[in-house]
């Protein structure tokens, strides 16, 4: 499967340049934050493949005007043949404004997939706005990155963490692959292309799968995560 990420600025080659069918070869087109909604409505009407993305801490404005044809998946775990997708939008609390979380915050919102992570037995990709705390973020208060992933990365060691928020060009010596644990870590600021095999799930988890759905109805979440 081959994968379009991308993030924080507009690529001149897919859009004010756009060759027709220069999009075709992509399978999936995920947007890790901070692009216009008019971009992404673009990549979506011109692609032949599914767009996701999560928000970045300057997309308020989707509120009001999202991104067209598009899947947001902010907080959710999807899957796309066979791939399993973890969406984390957002940055590091540094002022007061919409899709800026503090480390507590981020907990949270992990915390409560933690349900949906072990029905799908784990992650291949995760896709967040914002870097890990020390590994491709900066030292200013704007542009630092979350403590509260690498317990997620810890637990779960998805192939890939795929994140923006960082521009490759605010700093030289900033490196677009890095690798943590068992996990790639991908800067997709601008574009990146990551090309995976799609993942066939065994029969043992279909199975178990299966039995969580069936009894998932009625239980009691809240209190199991609590226990946690």
């Amino acid at each position: 499967m081959k994968i379009l990420a991308v993030a924080d600025e507009e690529s001149p080659a897919l859009w004010d340049y756009y060759r027709p069918g220069c999009l075709d070869e992509y399978d999936l087109i995920i947007a890790c934050g901070d692009l216009k909604a008019s971009y992404l409505t673009f990549l979506a009407t011109m692609a032949k493949c599914r767009v996701l993305y999560i928000h970045g801490n300057h997309d308020a404005g989707y509120d009001e005007n999202p991104p067209q044809g598009c899947d947001v998946i902010d907080d959710h775990l999807v899957e796309f043949n066979g791939i399993r997708i973890l969406g984390l939008g957002g940055c590091l609390r540094y002022r007061k404004a919409a899709y800026q979380y503090t480390e507590a915050q981020m907990r949270r919102r992990i915390a409560r997939l933690t349900p949906a992570l072990l029905r799908s037995k784990g992650v291949d990709i995760v896709a967040a706005h914002a870097p890990l705390h020390g590994i491709g973020d900066l030292d200013d208060p704007a542009h630092q990155g979350f403590r509260a992933f690498y317990k997620l990365l810890d637990r779960w060691h998805p192939q890939y963490f795929i994140h923006g928020h960082v521009h490759l060009r605010y700093d030289h010596r900033l490196q677009r692959i890095q690798e943590y644990n068992r996990t790639r870590i991908i800067n997709a600021s601008g574009q990146y292309v990551l090309e995976i095999p799609d993942r066939v799930a065994s029969m043992e988890e279909r199975a178990e799968l299966k039995y969580l759905t069936r009894y998932r109805e009625g239980f009691d979440w809240d209190s199991w995560l609590t226990q946690e």
